[in-house]
């Protein structure tokens, strides 16, 4: 059953009922397609000591680390520019065909890591080999988070689109999960050696089949309601991009600061903190990943409660808030994390850093649960796509794939393991200001169609 709703501009956008099979199919195409993507992309930060180990053996442990995370830093770099590319395509040609391409390119690119020579084989082309697979998975995901976000947002009804379009970074946390759970087994099963051998390959092995999942179902699906009603009106823009940033400059910037918490914040809790708690401050490796697991787990059962939260008082307000908490909390939570390991009884300690973590997902959901929606709401149909991307792929590009490079750097430079906290803390003061002076995000929002 469908209804439609006519915009001021005079373009009729069906609406599909809440209930309906459409809306279902659209639901789990985002959530598996991001689960396959962020799965694939996970795999190398969980696995960042083994891989420093593999490819740039010969230095010391912190010097290897600092060139592995360089390499997933340097991933970033094709962010802004798939952005734009993915973009292009997915205002001009559709949301649809778009994400179909980019979940088989990344899977493709996940895939080979698997067979890539050593350093002990190759040398420094090992190196170059892991940089180029690297940059082409960076390309992909370039496309996938804003582009499944705006796919589900245009089907989602006005009242549950913050509860709909958590299927995302539901869709993303569940992928990380998957990874955390999977290199927290390899650890607890196989010896340092077999690690090292082989057993950091599996991971990637497993990409081809997750992709052809993902692909199937998406190419199943049909164009959004608002995409379909552009092109029937004749409105979709011959080049998005200049139309962005001729027309949106400022919606724009605000995206690119509203987004510097979640960027910072999600790379740093979610995929470095299990490295800083093992390398850092000196727990186990295993115990580190369980320790992710648990904020992941949390993250993860938050973010719906968060999206409907802001269905009800509107994302601006959700979205200030955490900003708020994350600026207040954050050192302190660190230095519960420092102390739990001093505590001198392990597992007295052990429950206190899964509570920090624990909340520290918790506080993380509020913006990741929340963003995608606001960032849908803030840009009109026709440049939904690129602004989105635009803005979210380069704050995560400049601050969020160097998160992990810039902490561990920050640390060593001024030898005190708060370093990353006070990063946080800035990120979640730009945020707060982006925010604050945006007029989108008002609880009762609707997408906008011109």
């Amino acid at each position: 059953m469908t209804d439609t709703v006519t915009d001021p501009p005079g373009i009729t956008v069906p609406g599909v009922n809440p209930t309906g099979i459409v809306l279902r199919r659209a639901g789990m195409a985002s959530f598996i397609g991001t689960f396959v993507e962020w799965f694939d992309y996970a795999s190398y930060g969980f696995l960042a000591t083994v891989i420093a180990v593999v490819f740039f053996p010969g230095t010391d442990a912190r010097t290897a680390l600092l060139a592995t995370y360089a390499v997933f830093a340097l991933s970033f770099i094709v962010r802004p520019i798939g952005g734009i590319i993915w973009g292009h395509f997915g205002d001009r040609i559709g949301r649809q065909k778009t994400l179909s391409l980019s979940i088989f390119i990344m899977s493709a690119a996940t895939f080979v890591i698997a067979f890539l020579p050593t350093y002990e084989s190759v040398g420094l082309w090992a190196a170059g080999l892991l940089l180029v697979a690297r940059l082409v998975q960076g390309f992909a995901a370039s496309g996938e988070y804003a582009g499944a976000a705006s796919f589900l947002a245009e089907y989602a009804p006005d009242n549950k689109r913050g509860m709909m379009t958590c299927l995302v970074p539901a869709g993303e946390a569940a992928g990380l999960l998957a990874a955390s759970l999977f290199v927290a087994i390899l650890h607890g099963l196989l010896t340092t050696e077999q690690l090292h051998s082989w057993g950091w390959r599996l991971p990637f092995l497993m990409a081809l089949p997750l992709g052809y999942v993902g692909v199937y179902i998406r190419r199943r699906l049909d164009e959004t309601p608002h995409f379909k009603a552009l092109e029937e009106a004749q409105h979709v823009p011959q080049t998005p991009v200049i139309e962005l940033l001729t027309s949106h400059c400022r919606e724009v910037l605000i995206a690119f600061g509203g987004t510097l918490l979640n960027a910072v914040g999600f790379y740093l809790v979610l995929s470095y903190m299990p490295i800083y708690l093992s390398t850092e401050l000196g727990i186990s490796e295993t115990a580190a990943f369980i320790g992710s697991t648990a904020s992941l787990a949390v993250y993860l059962g938050s973010i719906f409660l968060m999206g409907a939260l802001s269905d009800h008082i509107g994302r601006k307000k959700v979205l200030m808030a955490c900003s708020v908490l994350f600026a207040i909390l954050t050192v302190p939570m660190f230095v519960l994390l420092s102390g739990a390991v001093f505590t001198g009884v392990p597992s007295t300690g052990f429950f206190i850093i899964l509570g920090v973590w624990a909340l520290f997902g918790a506080l993380l959901s509020m913006n990741g649960g929340t963003l995608p929606t606001f960032l849908c709401e803030l840009f009109p149909t026709r440049v939904r796509f690129s602004g989105f991307a635009l803005s979210f792929n380069s704050a995560n590009a400049l601050f969020g794939g160097t998160a992990p490079l810039i902490a561990t750097w920050l640390i060593g430079v001024t030898g005190s393991k708060l370093a990353p906290a006070w990063y946080l803390v800035g990120a979640a003061v730009v945020t707060f200001a982006a925010i604050a002076i945006s007029t989108a995000g008002r609880a009762g929002s609707r997408l906008k169609d011109e």
